[in-house]
C-alpha cells in the first residue's frame, strides 16, 4: 500500500514537472520563466526524496542537498540579473569600499 502511494506520488510529481516545463518554454515574461525554473527544481527535489524513500537508500539525500543549493544559487543569480541587468558587476569583490 505504501509503495503504491509512493509510486503514485512520483507520477503526480512528474506531471507537475511537465506543467512547469510548459510554463518555462511559453513564458510570457522572464519572471514567469524564473518561477517555473524554481518550481521545477523544487519538484525535482521532491521526486528524488520520494525515490529515496521508495528504495530505502540514504544516498539520494546528498543529491537533494546539492540540487537545493544549485537551485538557490540559480534563482538568486536570475533575480539579480532581472534587477540589475548583470549577475556580476566589474569590481564586485564583496567589499564595501
Amino acid at each position: 500500500m505504501t509503495t503504491t502511494l509512493l509510486w503514485v506520488s512520483l507520477i503526480l510529481l512528474s506531471l507537475a514537472i511537465l506543467g512547469a516545463l510548459y510554463r518555462l518554454l511559453k513564458g510570457p515574461s522572464i519572471a514567469d520563466r524564473i518561477a517555473a525554473l524554481d518550481t521545477i527544481g523544487i519538484l525535482l527535489l521532491s521526486m528524488i526524496a520520494v525515490l529515496g524513500i521508495t528504495t530505502g537508500t540514504r544516498a539520494y539525500f546528498d543529491i537533494i542537498l546539492v540540487i537545493g543549493i544549485l537551485t538557490f544559487i540559480g534563482t538568486t543569480a536570475m533575480a539579480r540579473y532581472i534587477e540589475r541587468g548583470v549577475v556580476l558587476e566589474s569590481g564586485d569583490d564583496g567589499t564595501n569600499n
